[in-house]
């Protein structure tokens, strides 16, 4: 089976999957009898490309950063062309890999739509629309028999909702709570250590954790766009981002982070949401100080970890990476594979 792919945005984890392609061509196509080709990309900065037969993925894993650089590859121009590349013919599959906007979704939202009223199956690894409109999207797409994937925006390429959803299917998910972003849990490891808090966000700049304005993961909104996320797939709510009560980290004292570790306990931004007994959700963003027995106080680093609450197996922990372009980039291929495994089945 071949797919083409339009790619919507071509920042670093679009960037991934083209090496991931690169790296896993003979494998997809030996295990799972499946070719994915490039057929069109659009970015906002370096323009537009597009070529049914499929761009070349090593003069794309080149590409330098600058801009209207997609106009040097066929039907090339230096601005870009949404549109064209989600509804072109050639387009099984679109990857939308653009920025959160957490207010509004857009313009992924829009992408989203254009994509499933075009009968495109979709993948993204964007929180906006899927936070925001994800109910909306995915009564859409089942309307329009159409796959729309988002593993990536929870956990980066550590499997969540997948695993759930495959592994945890017969059980009762009564609630979770979890370590979400990883650069909060860097930066109050690094106050434990001795930094201060400003010292400790620097760091995390520098080594490439934080974005230059790190107010979505130390204010704790990144995480309040993932306990959306996770709720209303997960335990059927409907929440919005305004139904989470959210607080950050930067009102936590650095002597009280201190004293906790001393005392065997570690402060953690703990994204969390259950079922209450009347049936409501509960939902937060907070920082919780965690005694050392707690499954989520060794957490460490830029690592990220949940927790499920299920009737019958009680507590089920899964952690690993929650952020990395490579890791990332396999989301959005695990969720190809797993539209490709859908068409398969019927």
């Amino acid at each position: 089976m071949h797919y083409g792919l339009a790619l919507i945005g071509f920042g670093g984890v679009n960037r991934g999957l083209v090496e991931v392609l690169l790296l896993k061509k003979q494998i997809l196509k030996q295990n799972f009898d499946i070719e994915l080709s490039i057929v069109s990309i659009s970015d906002m900065y370096l323009g537009y490309a597009a070529d049914e037969n499929g761009l070349d993925l090593e003069a794309l894993k080149d590409l330098p950063s600058e801009k209207g650089a997609l106009s040097i590859f066929p039907n090339g121009k230096t601005e870009s062309d949404n549109d064209a590349a989600i509804c072109a013919k050639a387009t099984d599959i679109v990857v939308e890999a653009t920025f959160t906007n957490p207010n509004d979704g857009e313009p992924a939202v829009s992408h989203c739509r254009t994509a499933i009223s075009n009968e495109k199956h979709i993948v993204t690894t964007n929180k906006g629309p899927v936070a925001l409109f994800g109910n909306e999207l995915g009564e859409l797409a089942q309307a329009q028999n159409t796959g729309f994937e988002f593993e990536g925006t929870v956990m980066s390429g550590t499997p969540v909702l997948g695993f759930v959803s495959s592994n945890l299917k017969a059980c009762t998910i009564n609630g979770f709570r979890g370590i979400l972003n990883g650069t909060a849990n860097f930066v109050l490891q690094q106050v434990e250590g001795g930094a201060s808090m400003t010292d400790a966000i620097k760091i995390a700049q520098e080594l490439g954790y934080a974005e230059a304005d790190p107010t979505a993961d130390i204010e704790g909104f990144d995480v309040m766009l993932k306990v959306v996320i996770l709720a209303n797939q997960l335990l059927g709510a409907n929440l919005k981002t305004k139904d989470v009560i959210r607080e950050g980290i930067v009102n936590i004292s650095e002597d009280k982070i201190r004293s906790a570790k001393e005392e065997g306990k570690h402060w953690k931004l703990i994204g969390q949401a259950s079922i209450n007994d009347d049936g409501t959700i509960s939902a937060s963003v907070s920082p919780i100080c965690l005694s050392a027995e707690d499954t989520l106080s060794s957490i460490s680093g830029p690592i990220n970890a949940i927790a499920f609450d299920t009737d019958l197996l009680g507590t089920v922990m899964v952690s690993g990476a929650g952020a990395g372009r490579i890791e990332t980039a396999y989301a959005l291929l695990a969720d190809i594979l797993k539209i490709d495994e859908m068409k398969k089945s019927k």
